[in-house]
C-alpha cells in the first residue's frame, strides 16, 4: 500500500514540536504494516540542506508567485518529496516566521502551495508513486484534501490528522480568488468558516476520515469547551473520527542507547541514572541535594499550563521542589521563570530557547517530567519521561490522561502506577499533585517501582501503527467495495 504524508515539518530535518517527530517515525513504523510511505515537506532551507539522493520529478511553471520542482530524495530512512519553492520557503527564521517569531504574512499562500502539490502528487503528477491513500497533518496540509476533492483525485482516500485543533489557519475571504479553487468550493461544505477561508476547516470537511492522537481528546473535541468552534462539524462526521494515540520513535528515544546523555542505564541498572541527575543539576545550576527535580520541556504558554508553574515557583520551592525549565514563548511567562531562577539560585534553573540534546538530559536525569497543560491533544513529552523513567506529572486531559496510570491507591497496590494525574488544571490541584510527588519520592522502594512500571509501557509506534494500517485498509475497501 502506497501513502503520501503531507506535513510542514519532519524530524531530524525541521522541527518545531510534537508534529515533527510523528511525520517523521511514522513512515518506519507503518512498514512492518506493510505501507510504503513517502512524506512531502516544505524545502526550507535546512531541508534542503539534509537531504541527498535528489532527483527533480516535477515541475511547476508558476507555484503561488514563482517556478518551483518536485525533488525527490531520502534523508536517513526517510523517503520524501520536497517542494523547492524558494519563493515561498528559501528565506531565514523559521518554519512559519521570522526570526522575531512573527507569523510570515503570506503563509496562507506558502502551504497552500505544500497541499496544491501534495494533490497533484495523489493525481498521479510523479508516475514512479502514485499514491493509494493520502495522510496530511495539521491546518498546513489541509488544503490537500480540498484540492483533490475539487480536482483531478476526488477518488483518492485521505486521512486528516489533527494534532491542535487550536490552530487552524483562518484566513480572509479575499485569499479566496488566489487559490485557484472553483467558486463552489467556497461553501459551508467546503473552505468558508464564519465569512473567511478556514483551512483546516477545509481538511475536515473534504477528507474521507480524520483522526486524532488520542481516544481522549477524539471525544473531547465534540464539545463546545475543546472544539475551538469546530465541534459541530466534529460532530456532524462522527463515524469518521478516529482517536489513535501517538508513539514515540524508541531508537531514538532509548536510555540504553542515547549518546545524548551522561550516562547510559535501563530499568534494570538504575543506579546509572545518577550520573544524568548529576549533570542535569551542573547544566541548570541546582542544587546537588534535595527534593526531586521536575523537570519542564514545553512551549511556555497558557495552552502548557506553564503560567500556573510561573506562579506557584515560590510554593514549589518551599516544599522542597527543584525545578528545571527548557522552552520559549510568551513573554511573561519567560520572564516570570527567570525572575524565580533569580530570586531561587540553586532552586530553580531556567534555559530559553530548546535544544534538542538537553531536553533528552532533562528526561534522564531530572525526576518527574511536568505536564500542566489546559488542553494536549496527545503529548509525547510525557511519553519520552514514561520511557526513561522520569515520572510524568500531569493534567487529567486529552492524552495525557490516556497514556499515564495515576498513582492511586488501587494502581500502586497491584504495582501499575506510572505517574501522577491532577484535575482541575489550576494552581490548587497542580500543587497537591507535586506535593504527592515529593511524598512518593521519599518513599525510594514505591518511586523505583513507578519508574521500572513506567518504563516497561509499551510506547512505541506498533499498536498505533496497525490501527492506521487498519484505518487506511477500510478507506480502501470503501472505494473498492
Amino acid at each position: 500500500m502506497k501513502v503520501l504524508s503531507v506535513a510542514a515539518e519532519i524530524f531530524p530535518l525541521v522541527k518545531t514540536g510534537g508534529l515533527a517527530d510523528v511525520a517523521g517515525a511514522l513512515p518506519a513504523a507503518l512498514a512492518s504494516q506493510g505501507v510504503a510511505m513517502r512524506s512531502l515537506v516544505p524545502g526550507y532551507p535546512r531541508v534542503i540542506a539534509g537531504i541527498k539522493n535528489i532527483e527533480p520529478v516535477h515541475g511547476f511553471d508558476s507555484l503561488f508567485g514563482g517556478p518551483a520542482k518536485l525533488l525527490s530524495a531520502s534523508a536517513g530512512d526517510l523517503e520524501l518529496y520536497v517542494l523547492d519553492a524558494p519563493h515561498l520557503f528559501e528565506r531565514d527564521g523559521g518554519p512559519y516566521g521570522d526570526a522575531t517569531g512573527k507569523d510570515w504574512p503570506d503563509n496562507w499562500m506558502r502551504f497552500a502551495a505544500l497541499s496544491k502539490a501534495g494533490a497533484e502528487i495523489a493525481a498521479g503528477a510523479v508516475a514512479a508513486f502514485v499514491p493509494d491513500i493520502v495522510h496530511v497533518h495539521d491546518w498546513q496540509s489541509a488544503l490537500t484534501p480540498v484540492y483533490m476533492k475539487y480536482g483531478s483525485a476526488p477518488a483518492t482516500p485521505s486521512v486528516m490528522t489533527v494534532h491542535n485543533l487550536a490552530f487552524q489557519g483562518q484566513y480572509a475571504a479575499d485569499i479566496f480568488p488566489a487559490l485557484g479553487l472553483p467558486q463552489h468550493a467556497y461553501s459551508v461544505d467546503g473552505l468558508e468558516y464564519y465569512g473567511g477561508v478556514g483551512f483546516l476547516k477545509g481538511g475536515l470537511q473534504c477528507s474521507w476520515a480524520i483522526t486524532t492522537v488520542s481516544p481522549t481528546y477524539a471525544q473531547e473535541i465534540r464539545t463546545p469547551e475543546f472544539g475551538m468552534g469546530l465541534d459541530g462539524l466534529i460532530n456532524a462526521r462522527q463515524g469518521g473520527v478516529h482517536g489513535i494515540v501517538n508513539g514515540i520513535d524508541t531508537g531514538v528515544w532509548n536510555p540504553e542507547t542515547d549518546r545524548q546523555i551522561a550516562k547510559t542505564y535501563s530499568a534494570k541498572a538504575m543506579s546509572n541514572r545518577e550520573a544524568n541527575r548529576r549533570a542535569l543539576a551542573q547544566r541548570f545550576k541546582l542544587d546537588r541535594d534535595g527534593g526531586p527535580v521536575f523537570a519542564v520541556v514545553s512551549r511556555l504558554t497558557w495552552q502548557k499550563g506553564l503560567d500556573l508553574l510561573a506562579g506557584a515557583l515560590d510554593g514549589i520551592v518551599a516544599m522542597g521542589g527543584r525545578i528545571a525549565v527548557l522552552g520559549s514563548g510568551d513573554q511573561a511567562i519567560e520572564g516570570a521563570l527567570l525572575a524565580g531562577a533569580a530570586r531561587h539560585r540553586g532552586k530553580v534553573g531556567v534555559v530559553i530557547g530548546y535544544d534538542e540534546a538537553l531536553s533528552h538530559l532533562m528526561q534522564a536525569g531530572a525526576d518527574v517530567i511536568l505536564v500542566p497543560s489546559r488542553f494536549e491533544p496527545c503529548g509525547l513529552t510525557q511519553l519520552y519521561g514514561l520511557r526513561y523513567g522520569c515520572v510524568p506529572l500531569v493534567a487529567r486531559t486529552g492524552g495525557l490522561a490516556d497514556t499515564v496510570i495515576d498513582a492511586n491507591d488501587a494502581a500502586l497496590s497491584m504495582g501499575v502506577a506510572t505517574g501522577i494525574q491532577f484535575s482541575p488544571v489550576d494552581t490548587g490541584p497542580m500543587m497537591d499533585a507535586m506535593r504527592r510527588a515529593i511524598s512518593l519520592f521519599h518513599d525510594k522502594p514505591v518511586w523505583k517501582g513507578m519508574q521500572q512500571a513506567g518504563m516497561k509501557c509499551d510506547v512505541s509506534w506498533t499498536r498505533s501503527a496497525a490501527l492506521y494500517a487498519n484505518l487506511y485498509k477500510s478507506l480502501l475497501k470503501q472505494k473498492n467495495p
